[in-house]
C-alpha cells in the first residue's frame, strides 16, 4: 500500500509539472500576441512545447521584446536558457547587413532537429531558409544503430534489413524536407557503412565489396526523395484547366 500509494504521489506530480507547463506555454503565447499588435514592423512567433522562435522586422523591436520578456519571467522567479537564448540577425538582408558591420556571415539556429540557415536558391537565385539535419543528432542516431546491430549480430540478414528499412523510412518521413538531400546521403551512407561492419564481424571469411554491397542495400532500402517540399510548392494545387486553387 505504501509503494502504490508512492507511486500515485510521484503520478499526481508529474501531471501537476506537466499541467503547470503547459499553462505556462499559454501565457507565454497570450503575452507576445499582446507584445506584437504595439510593434510598428512585422512580427512572426513560432512555438514547439517550450522551444519558441521569435522573428522581427527591426533590431529595435527585437531587443525590446527580449528586454521585455526576460523582465517578464523575472517577476514569476522564472529565467531564460543562457546557452539557449540568442539574438541573431537573420533572414534576406541578413548577409549584406553582417557584411558591412564586419561580422561575416549571417548565424544559424537549431530547432526541431534542423539547422536553419541563410542560403539562395540554386534554380532562380532568391533567398531562401536551408535546413539541414543537426550533425550531433545524426550521430546520437548512429550511436543507436551500431548498439542495435550488435545486438542483431547473428540474425538472418533479411530481418537485420527489414528492421534498417523501416527504421529509415521514418527517418525519411521526419527529415526529408527540401534542401535536405546531402544530409540524407550522407545518413544512408554512414547506415550502410555500420551495417557491413557488423555483418564482417560474424566471420572472419565474409567479404563483399562496398560497391556491390551498396547496390543490393538500393533495392532493400527506400529510395532518397523530398517528401516535405517547400509551402509554395506543396499548397501550389491546380485543376485540370491548369488554374490554382484558391
Amino acid at each position: 500500500m505504501r509503494a502504490l500509494a508512492r507511486k500515485r504521489q510521484q503520478q499526481r506530480g508529474s501531471a501537476k509539472t506537466t499541467a503547470s507547463r503547459l499553462v505556462s506555454t499559454i501565457l507565454c503565447d497570450l503575452w507576445t500576441h499582446r507584445w506584437r499588435r504595439n510593434a510598428t514592423g512585422d512580427v512572426i512567433a513560432i512555438r514547439y512545447a517550450d522551444d519558441t522562435i521569435v522573428g522581427f522586422q527591426h533590431e529595435h523591436e527585437a531587443k525590446a521584446f527580449l528586454h521585455d520578456l526576460q523582465e517578464r519571467m523575472r517577476a514569476f522567479e522564472l529565467a531564460l536558457h543562457p546557452a539557449k537564448t540568442r539574438l541573431i540577425r537573420f533572414g534576406r538582408h541578413a548577409a549584406k547587413q553582417r557584411e558591412k558591420l564586419g561580422e561575416g556571415k549571417p548565424e544559424t539556429f537549431d530547432f526541431l532537429g534542423f539547422q536553419h540557415f541563410c542560403t539562395r536558391s540554386r534554380k532562380w537565385g532568391s533567398f531562401v531558409i536551408g535546413r539541414r539535419t543537426i550533425k550531433k543528432t545524426m550521430l546520437r542516431q548512429l550511436q543507436a544503430v551500431k548498439m542495435e546491430l550488435r545486438k542483431r549480430m547473428h540474425d538472418p540478414i533479411a530481418k537485420t534489413g527489414a528492421w534498417l528499412t523501416q527504421m529509415l523510412q521514418g527517418h525519411l518521413n521526419y527529415y526529408a524536407v527540401s534542401g535536405n538531400g546531402p544530409s540524407l546521403w550522407w545518413y544512408f551512407n554512414e547506415v550502410r557503412w555500420r551495417w557491413i561492419k557488423s555483418l564482417k564481424r560474424r566471420s572472419q571469411r565474409a567479404f563483399m565489396s562496398w560497391e556491390k554491397f551498396t547496390s543490393i542495400t538500393n533495392r532493400v532500402f527506400p529510395s532518397i526523395r523530398i517528401l516535405h517540399p517547400l509551402p509554395c510548392h506543396r499548397f501550389d494545387a491546380r485543376t485540370r484547366g491548369k488554374s490554382p486553387v484558391r
